[in-house]
């Protein structure tokens, strides 16, 4: 019997993937979070705009998430909806303050900055580094 993988990448699913990723880093763009002014603006409480398209994204990522596998019963493409359980420990409260921090220093979260990339903001290089290299930090030190 030959079954496919129902998480193999097929050409749909890499089309819906870049069609999704090139919309979110629209968006992000049209939002101004790709500009670490309007960042640090947010979390200085000086600019409410973004806590609006936060707040939307929260409630769209919710609605998808929660909705999408009771209406659908099944992924579009294929496959079946995972749920990944999560838990709070010493790990996961050090990491989410240490990214915290990056944040409110840089006015740079890692989605936005790949999207300025489009913008011609060559000093994103400086904070994708730093995500680089947190990211290889958290590889080398983390608990299987």
């Amino acid at each position: 019997m030959n079954t496919v993988n129902p998480h193999t990448l097929t050409l749909p699913k890499a089309l819906v993937t870049l069609i999704a990723g090139a919309l979110f880093g629209f968006g992000l763009s049209l939002a101004t979070m790709v500009q670490p002014e309007v960042v640090i603006g947010f979390l200085q409480f000086k600019d409410w705009g973004l806590m609006l398209v936060m707040g939307g994204a929260a409630g769209l990522a919710m609605l998808a998430y929660k909705g999408f596998p009771r209406w659908l019963g099944r992924p579009l493409l294929g496959g079946q909806f995972l749920t990944q359980p999560a838990s709070w420990n010493r790990q996961t409260l050090i990491g989410s303050a240490i990214f915290g921090v990056g944040w409110g220093l840089s006015g740079v979260c890692p989605g936005p900055a790949i999207a300025a990339l489009g913008t011609g903001n060559t000093d994103i290089f400086w904070a994708l580094g730093g995500i680089v290299l947190g990211g290889l930090a958290h590889g080398l030190t983390a608990r299987d």
